[in-house]
């Protein structure tokens, strides 16, 4: 994702950088020469940012030029690093910051779509001297309004260099992982979160993945889920999740058990979020997205042998997860919506929502395979009824039926009191003799008591 704001245009901000940049850059005739020089001044570090938010612009840049760049960026990093040191304070930084502002809001927009830039800027340093800079930046610990639109201009320049250039993701992972990651997503300014999660997932791979999911690294995932809960509008908590189910489900990949018991708890904390899809404007609602896509993740989870007993053995997550399919079904009921049964035979939507019962369906499953304390926890919580009154064909809920005869096959194995209620509510009309035909299961009547066997049948799955 590339970002190119436009700089600001005020005239005295227009001086004040063309002094500083001749400051920084050159002798104090030429500061003076600058200053008077300004705002008509083409050349301040501001009106070339400009100028690069044209691709034309971006492929005239010299190397001389980002060489300045790099050369004002250390000695503002320098005079800002002398300046606390000495005085212990931040007083007159301000035309600092604002220069930095500037430099990498020129350096930001000369990599958009532009590998040459990218690759020169990277050979030059300019990346080394960034992440020292944004350390430099962190370290001084203060909400002074210029120090954080420096901090967020570079590292939009660190996301804009990274993107689609695979030597500039190596070098910014090998200098910034994990400890610049770490400090930035726990960073109290909201946009220098959001950019640091552009930055970490630029630069993954499968590789990289997989390395942040170790257990010494496990405070950089944990630091981006706690994002998620701060700021539950950020765009990143979904794909995050989404990279973590890939690597569980196509690489086998068994995460920590601090991290699965993480992941349940944001679930259970955002489980009723998902209930605002009801409503069709709202379909792109990120809490709700986090929330259907927890619901995979935990699908993953407890489709792995690795991570099933400790998922199992969670507090609440089974009730939690009974109870959403509870409300989602109701909802479907009280008005027509994405959480509506349809046999429309269409085209299946395209809506985010699409799948979710059957996902939780599946959880349900899951949780219960093997463990007589979980089948008799949806036993209780009346989830038995609920699972068999979604057997049926639904557009909006691709397999729920095949989830739904997976889900009670494991609920009522070695398991009589499920049986019974399963038997009793077919003697009643309450359960669809086919539905316990495609599940090989048919029930019988012996000694006055109704019982479910086997009906020797292979289930259809």
């Amino acid at each position: 994702m590339a970002s190119s704001e436009a700089p600001p245009g005020e005239e005295a901000a227009a001086a004040l950088l063309a002094a500083l940049a001749a400051r920084l850059t050159g002798s104090a005739e030429q500061e003076e020469q600058a200053a008077a020089a300004a705002p008509g001044r083409l050349a301040t570090v501001g009106q070339i940012a400009a100028l690069f938010r044209d691709p034309a612009g971006r492929e005239k840049a010299s190397e001389s030029l980002f060489q300045d760049l790099l050369q004002m960026l250390r000695k503002a990093s320098y005079e800002i690093d002398v300046t606390y040191k000495q005085n212990n304070t931040l007083e007159h930084t301000d035309s600092l910051f604002l220069l930095v502002s500037e430099c990498f809001r020129c350096l930001r927009n000369a990599c958009v779509q532009c590998t040459k830039n990218q690759n020169v800027m990277r050979n030059l340093g300019l990346i080394e001297a960034s992440v020292h800079l944004i350390q430099l930046l962190h370290k001084l610990e203060t909400n002074l309004e210029s120090l954080l639109t420096a901090f967020r201009c570079s590292l939009q320049f660190l996301g804009n260099i990274a993107a689609g250039n695979k030597a500039s993701q190596h070098r910014i992972w090998t200098l910034a992982f994990p400890s610049l990651f770490l400090n930035c997503l726990n960073h109290q300014d909201e946009k220098t979160v959001a950019y640091c999660c552009m930055v970490l997932f630029t630069c993954l791979n499968p590789e990289r993945t997989r390395e942040l999911q170790e257990e010494s690294n496990l405070n950089v995932a944990l630091a981006v889920l706690q994002a998620s809960r701060k700021y539950p509008e950020s765009e990143w908590t979904a794909s995050f999740l989404e990279l973590i189910q890939s690597e569980i489900g196509e690489n086998n990949t068994v995460i920590s058990a601090e991290t699965a018991k993480f992941l349940v708890n944001c679930f259970k904390e955002k489980c009723q979020a998902v209930l605002i899809l009801a409503f069709a404007e709202n379909d792109d609602d990120e809490e709700a997205l986090v929330t259907i896509r927890l619901v995979d993740v935990l699908c993953e989870m407890t489709s792995n042998s690795g991570h099933l007993e400790c998922l199992q053995a969670c507090p609440d997550l089974l009730e939690v997860t009974v109870k959403t399919l509870q409300l989602t079904h109701l909802a479907g009921k009280q008005s027509t919506n994405i959480f509506t049964v349809t046999h429309s035979g269409q085209e299946q939507s395209c809506h985010p929502a699409v799948g979710f019962k059957s996902h939780l369906i599946r959880l349900i499953g899951n949780l219960c395979y093997k463990n007589k304390a979980n089948q008799d926890k949806v036993y209780d919580l009346d989830g038995i009824p609920l699972i068999l009154d979604n057997c049926s064909i639904d557009d909006n809920n691709p397999f729920v039926s095949q989830w739904a005869v997976y889900t009670i096959r494991n609920l009522t194995e070695q398991n009589e009191r499920n049986q019974e209620l399963i038997a009793r509510m077919e003697q009643q009309g309450l359960a669809d003799n086919s539905v316990l035909e495609k599940m090989g299961l048919k029930v019988e009547k012996q000694d006055q008591k109704l019982i479910l066997r086997s009906s020797g049948k292979t289930p259809h799955l």
